[in-house]
């Protein structure tokens, strides 16, 4: 007895060990990338006609969904950083080879057979989320291509999957979500990990940055910078209307742009430029797609036309345009077991981040098999009956001066002036019979209406407060709400 309790400890004991090391193992990995992700400090306004008009359009949307989905997603592990060979980097199995590791990742593309992949599931879980706009991992670090490029035989189309009529994926989600009204991002990585002129086999592959001096072998680097134009140029001119391209990988730039701020970051960029021609790329893209948004992460100038910080609120509000990309569970892409936040805690993110401005990018990845995790579509279904009924204070929605008191956050309809006060409630706890928030007062005796029930309710003033009576209808639901949205006239 003594014997099976003590294995039983020590059960535990690697139990309750395994579980801390993937705590900590996902917090570095989050540090790590979160310190080359960072919003830019500068931020340059389109001169472009169309692009202007596109950006107005897209900051009307607030709500996205962003799905990692590639070769990491058949082991269920942190998409491409394994391969990277940095500090901060612990893999699995220790006694592995550096170079073993390389060839086991790469080799994941014979095990990659989505069989039930069905996008039009995907497009219509956003949809009922509410959300607006997708951005798709056409390829990331690792060089792994999600769509049917003749660049490379290194993708989803070339391997088990490659009879499968939907084998070139990224036409197919694309197509879903543009048939449920999305405007359509397509993510690229501009560092690519597998291809020869990034990674040269010649060399050790010591961090995340090109692994030979750029200034010695120019020829090579050019090499890269054309495969790379063939790519985005693929995606811009075969498959479809496409709205926003959203580059990943800010520590490839040019030189110019890299001051102390980008080297306080923890990316450690070279002192030589990786600058792969944006603007040749920024033409070709117009070119194929008038107006298109060009998203060059983190590298501040023409080609950044919105900031992306990522998996953070910004501390305060901001007048120029912004997205906050955070991940629906810890990962980005698909980890089994993976923590979700609740439903309630992305509704008080999307409030908060459109009343400083932003949109929000909901990070979304689905299973090797093609599916999506049955607990993101249960949280999506329930943002979606929130955002299905206030979606009027969220959508097409614009910042307000007085933009926040405590819980109680503030959005404004630029046409018709209609002010909305959005009152985040505490999770778990019973409706309050009475709200109450200061500044952004209605006009005297106008009408207020909730939202949610579409009824007028009953307010006064209070201490210089406005009091805010919660229906009794309301008050007896079972289904409590994450957030209460209330629509007035201001005073002002």
């Amino acid at each position: 007895m003594k014997k099976f309790i003590t294995r039983i400890a020590s059960a535990l004991r690697l139990k309750l060990c395994s579980t801390f090391f993937s705590f900590l193992l996902i917090s570095s990995f989050s540090q790590a990338q979160q310190g080359v992700h960072q919003q830019s400090t500068e931020y340059e306004w389109p001169t472009d006609a169309a692009v202007k008009a596109k950006l107005y359009q897209w900051q009307n949307q607030k709500f996205g969904m962003i799905i990692h989905w590639g070769l990491y997603a058949v082991p269920g592990i942190i998409e491409s950083w394994n391969l990277c060979n940095e500090d901060w980097i612990n893999r699995p199995d220790s006694n592995q080879s550096y170079e073993d590791y390389k060839k086991w990742y790469w080799g994941l593309k014979k095990d990659f057979n989505p069989v039930k992949f069905d996008p039009e599931s995907w497009a219509k879980a956003g949809k009922d989320a509410g959300m607006k706009y997708l951005v798709f991992t056409t390829k990331h670090h690792d060089g792994f291509c999600m769509f049917d490029t003749k660049e490379t035989d290194f993708k989803i189309s070339n391997g088990p999957f490659a009879g499968n009529p939907k084998a070139d994926v990224a036409k197919y989600v694309f197509d879903a979500f543009r048939k449920q009204d999305f405007m359509i991002g397509a993510y690229f990585s501009k560092p690519d990990w597998h291809n020869e002129n990034y990674w040269w086999p010649k060399n050790a592959t010591a961090n995340r940055n090109n692994n030979y001096d750029i200034r010695q072998y120019p020829w090579r680097w050019n090499k890269f910078k054309d495969y790379t134009y063939n790519q985005i140029s693929e995606l811009l001119h075969s498959y479809g209307s496409v709205d926003i391209l959203w580059m990943d990988g800010g520590w490839v730039r040019p030189l110019e742009t890299v001051n102390d701020e980008v080297r306080s970051w923890g990316a450690d960029i070279p002192k030589w430029s990786q600058d792969i021609d944006m603007p040749k790329i920024a033409a070709m893209a117009r070119k194929a797609q008038p107006g298109i948004l060009m998203v060059d992460r983190t590298v501040h100038g023409p080609y950044e036309n919105y900031q992306t910080p990522e998996q953070r609120i910004p501390a305060t509000q901001l007048n120029h345009p912004w997205e906050s990309c955070m991940t629906l569970a810890n990962n980005w892409g698909f980890v089994a077991n993976d923590q979700f936040k609740s439903s309630s805690r992305v509704i008080h993110s999307l409030i908060e981040v459109v009343a400083k401005g932003g949109s929000l990018l909901l990070g979304i990845g689905p299973k090797p098999d093609g599916t999506l995790p049955a607990e993101a579509v249960q949280r999506m279904e329930e943002i979606g009956s929130w955002t299905g009924k206030n979606g009027a204070a969220i959508y097409n929605t614009r910042i307000t001066k007085n933009y926040n008191d405590g819980n109680t956050w503030f959005t404004q309809n630029p046409k018709d002036g209609t002010r909305y006060a959005l009152v985040c409630l505490k999770e778990g706890e019973a409706l309050p019979k009475l709200v109450s928030w200061k500044m952004n007062a209605p006009k005297t005796k106008s009408t207020m209406k909730l939202l949610q029930t579409g009824e007028n309710v009953k307010w006064f003033m209070e201490n210089s407060a406005v009091v805010v009576v919660v229906p009794k209808s309301l008050l007896k639901s079972k289904s409590v709400s994450a957030a209460l949205a209330f629509a007035f006239t201001p005073a002002e």
